[in-house]
């Protein structure tokens, strides 16, 4: 008993540690986009609203990104106005989230050809999801809308009109206190606390991202570290994308302490696709490993596969149901009618 009570401890603490690490990310990502977004004068912006197949196109690109890193940007543009409804289904449609290193490990052929359908059914389902939303009179939020407006009116800057020495003259101690939260950040990768437990191109990238945000927080002004990344990323988001993460990671990890999940899915086939779909809302990549594994020992066809993948997308909705759980469940609910359907067609034809 005091074994398991054990195991079940370090599971939670392990849960603890990886929202940590992903609230980390999302907020790194978005300090990253509105610093672009300031320093090019909102033209990131306007590039991003050029075009209807762009954003889908730009979106199913970002989501076949092995890992969740792809989706998380797709969610700080969605947040920001610069990506639909639509843009932002397909990134969660053509995404695998972190299961993708291991369908590559394990299957690699395959893996390939699921990543190409993903991105092609992602892409040009992007333009359903918007109709869709449309017809139902869906309205995607906007949370971000005022940080444009306020770049408008107020001509806020990235960087200092008499050089970064001028900033460093009477430092501010917020500046101070996020060089030292870069700083332990850092660490903490360097030495496998946050992120990956060894070197490959994820912990590259989040040292890259860390260290363009130690950069950031060096050389901002005053008024863009408050207002901008204090005020609106930090304050805003950053303590809610880290609860809603912290209580979804903790709650999947408890039902999956007590509940054998392999045991409550094994059925026929038809129900397996249904399965895999309903399994697939879960926002984590772990009970996905379950159809990679089953695939891999040729004990399910490509279908319940394919329409796992479809529905479930790692982590990577976690952040937007800090901003709106409204949005979160209708991409949910359009990724899950998709993956049904193309699901149960993919069944009728064999495979």
């Amino acid at each position: 008993m005091r074994a398991q009570t054990g195991n079940l401890l370090d599971l939670m603490g392990n849960a603890t540690i990886e929202a940590l690490g992903i609230s980390l990310f999302v907020f790194l990502m978005m300090v990253v986009v509105d610093y672009v977004n300031v320093f090019t004068e909102g033209r990131l912006t306007r590039s991003m609203k050029g075009g209807k197949f762009r954003q889908y196109l730009t979106a199913g690109i970002l989501g076949s990104t092995p890992g969740c890193l792809g989706s998380f940007l797709a969610v700080t543009m969605y947040i920001r106005g610069m990506l639909g409804f639509g843009a932002l289904s397909a990134c969660m449609i053509a995404s695998s989230g972190d299961a993708a290193f291991v369908m590559l490990s394990r299957i690699p052929v395959p893996a390939l050809i699921l990543f190409g359908i993903l991105l092609v059914l992602g892409t040009l389902s992007g333009w359903i999801g918007d109709l869709l939303a449309k017809k139902v009179g869906f309205e995607p939020c906007m949370t971000c809308e005022e940080q444009d407006h306020h770049l408008e009116v107020n001509q806020c800057k990235s960087w200092p009109e008499n050089g970064v020495f001028d900033v460093w003259k009477k430092p501010i101690l917020l500046r101070f206190a996020f060089l030292f939260l870069v700083i332990i950040s850092l660490l903490s990768v360097f030495f496998g606390v946050l992120g990956p437990d060894h070197w490959n191109w994820i912990r590259v990238a989040i040292v890259v991202l860390l260290l363009f945000g130690m950069f950031v927080v060096f050389t901002v002004p005053d008024e863009y570290l408050i207002e901008h990344i204090w005020e609106h990323v930090a304050k805003e988001h950053l303590l809610k994308i880290f609860a809603w993460t912290l209580v979804t990671l903790v709650s999947l990890t408890l039902v999956e302490h007590f509940v054998d999940l392999q045991a409550a899915l094994t059925g026929r086939m038809a129900w397996m696709v249904l399965a895999a779909g309903l399994v697939g809302i879960l926002p984590d990549s772990g009970p996905h490993l379950f159809f990679v594994f089953l695939f891999a020992d040729g004990t399910i066809p490509f279908s319940v596969l394919l329409t796992s993948s479809i529905v479930q997308d790692g982590h990577g909705m976690l952040p937007l149901l800090s901003v709106s759980v409204k949005d979160s469940l209708m991409v949910k609910a359009f990724n899950l009618l998709l993956g049904l359907a193309v699901g149960y067609f993919t069944y009728a034809m064999g495979y």
